[in-house]
């Protein structure tokens, strides 16, 4: 994973340049012997300048959630199992619930009374309000029908927290999915007891593997050259014959230290939606950094150099054989682009002929 990358020119074939054995015939001094060349055509291809790297893929940031239990209390019903489906407010875990049922039952009813108590001083506050004005009962009566109306207003609202605080509580004890993903882990079982706090261990992962993305390990060297938006191809190794494709969508300022290797983090998003992709699976990933498309390539191997000059042999149909300098682009390591030289459908020899003389 944290091995070295160097930038390579991998052309990615439009149309593939086909490659033919033909007989030439080779004259020599001493006899008219034959001997097999390998040919290629000059055909046109896509290609591009890339950096390769090696990733794991990962959740995005709230793609994975760790559900605990906000409070104490025994697992009646568990409603979820590895590798399940799951949509946002579905329930997962149902806990027992009879004494906090009782709790609410008792909240609502010091709720009532508080109620009744308030609206009685209430309806006595505005009956004697008048009276107080015309001097039937003095001011000191009329302060405490005002304090008592206090009193009950703020028991009134006192219990209602209580009520809703209990309210609360009970739905605490339906515990649902936050998310909508699969369900990557369970470590709780029925008829057991789960704590809260804040160092309760999860009980249940959730992971969105919609929202996957690969934390891919770029060198030093290279990391220069990415930047955000560009293609990338990446492989796994569960499915070599697939490539999935991405974009870069960010590069972590601050580099990893691997095997003495400086690399820095590059994320490349995923589309996921057949769900093959599961977290923690390698990735050999291709940013394409520059693409060229239909250009005129041949194999590295037609190509010869004589006297600071580039050259191809280019094999006419009636087997005559003629020596033409080139100009080359990028290569990729197996084919080299063809600036100027030769056409498209020419023949050309690929492999260790001679120039016929």
């Amino acid at each position: 994973m944290s091995r070295k990358k160097k930038i390579y020119f991998i052309g990615t074939g439009a149309v593939i340049v086909a490659a033919g054995i033909l007989m030439a015939a080779v004259n020599s001094k001493n006899d008219n012997a034959r001997t097999a060349v390998t040919t290629a055509q000059v055909e046109k291809r896509d290609m591009g300048s890339l950096v390769q790297a090696t990733g794991i893929i990962k959740p995005k940031v709230g793609a994975e959630v760790k559900v605990g239990a906000r409070i104490t209390g025994k697992v009646e019903r568990l409603y979820a199992n590895i590798g399940d489906r799951v949509k946002k407010g579905q329930v997962l875990v149902q806990l027992e619930q009879d004494d906090l049922k009782a709790r609410v039952d008792q909240a609502a009813a010091a709720h009532e009374e508080a109620v009744a108590a308030y609206e009685k001083a209430k309806a006595d506050l505005n009956r004697d309000r008048e009276l107080a004005e015309k001097g039937y009962i003095t001011a000191q009566a009329f302060d405490n029908l005002q304090n008592g109306h206090d009193l009950a207003k703020a028991r009134l609202s006192r219990a209602k927290a209580d009520l809703d605080y209990a309210r609360t509580q009970l739905s605490y004890a339906t515990i649902k999915a936050p998310i909508s993903g699969t369900i990557a882990s369970v470590m709780t079982q029925q008829g057991e007891t789960v704590a809260a706090g804040m160092n309760a261990p999860t009980f249940i992962t959730i992971i969105d593997l919609n929202k996957l993305e690969v934390n891919a390990y770029v060198d030093e060297t290279d990391v220069g050259k990415i930047n955000e938006g560009q293609e990338a191809l990446f492989t796994v190794d569960t499915f070599t014959d697939k490539d999935f494709t991405g974009k870069v969508t960010a590069i972590y300022p601050r580099a990893v230290l691997q095997e003495n290797v400086v690399n820095y983090i590059t994320l490349v998003s995923i589309k996921n939606s057949e769900g093959k992709l599961k977290p923690d699976m390698t990735a050999n990933v291709t940013i394409t950094l520059k693409k060229k498309t239909g250009v005129l390539a041949v194999p590295a191997a037609a190509v010869r150099r004589e006297g600071g000059k580039k050259y191809v042999v280019v094999a006419a149909q009636d087997g005559v054989q003629t020596k033409r300098e080139v100009k080359t682009g990028w290569k990729d390591g197996n084919y080299l682009e063809i600036t100027s030289g030769v056409k498209e459908g020419e023949t050309v020899i690929a492999g260790d002929g001679e120039l016929q003389k």
